[in-house]
């Protein structure tokens, strides 16, 4: 009798096992699904806000503390040319041709547009030095994350960009004028530096303004 009740537990316990792991399996995905759902949800705002920024075809490049400041902040474009697109976290190995670009900061739970590039580049304070020349229709982006320095980005008018079939690489070789962009932790915004990189370039005020809340 002991040797039928000993086989009898002995063929239990393993299904009481499987019942037991298959029971934890959905606890598991509750909480995996749970921890997902912030991410998501910042992710759906962020795209909502690069809509509401640049249209429907705005594309975000780039995203997090990009300007060192401890406020999360969004890269996003319009891209006029199709191809591979960059590493949103070593930026961009080749120029991406643009027909516009923003950086969005969150500050307080809203969002604001603090740099803009359209037909000229602009932040709150008006136009950026060094840069307030005839208006471009396209421009080319370089941009990289630097761990000391923050968000760098390159700007230079991109010629003939509506002859499509022009590579980028061709377009890139024409323009020897370069716009260098970063912030400026003294002034705290975006602004155009000289290309010693030594200092940083005065805006020129105009009644435009590319700073407006979005959210």
């Amino acid at each position: 009798m002991k040797k039928l009740i000993r086989r009898a537990a002995a063929g239990v316990l393993p299904w009481v096992m499987v019942l037991s792991l298959a029971g934890c399996q959905p606890v598991r995905q509750q909480t995996a699904a749970a921890e997902d759902a912030p991410a998501a949800e910042a992710a759906d705002e962020a795209q909502g806000v690069a809509e509401a920024s640049l249209g429907k075809q705005a594309e975000i490049l780039a995203r997090g503390d990009l300007s060192l400041n401890g406020r999360e902040q969004l890269l996003v474009i319009n891209r006029f040319m199709s191809g591979a697109r960059a590493s949103k976290i070593e930026g961009s190995p080749l120029p991406i041709i643009v027909t516009r670009a923003a950086v969005l900061e969150k500050k307080d739970g809203k969002w604001s547009q603090i740099l803009l590039c359209d037909e000229h580049l602009k932040n709150p304070s008006g136009y950026l030095g060094g840069t307030h020349a005839a208006p471009v229709n396209g421009w080319q982006l370089e941009y990289s994350q630097d761990s000391k320095e923050g968000l760098q980005m390159n700007f230079a008018p991109a010629e003939n960009i509506d002859a499509v079939a022009a590579s980028s690489t061709q377009i890139f070789e024409k323009n020897r004028t370069t716009f260098h962009v970063r912030w400026n932790d003294n002034t705290k915004r975006y602004q155009s530096y000289d290309t010693s990189h030594e200092r940083y370039l005065s805006e020129i005020p105009s009644l435009e303004t590319p700073e407006s809340t979005l959210k």
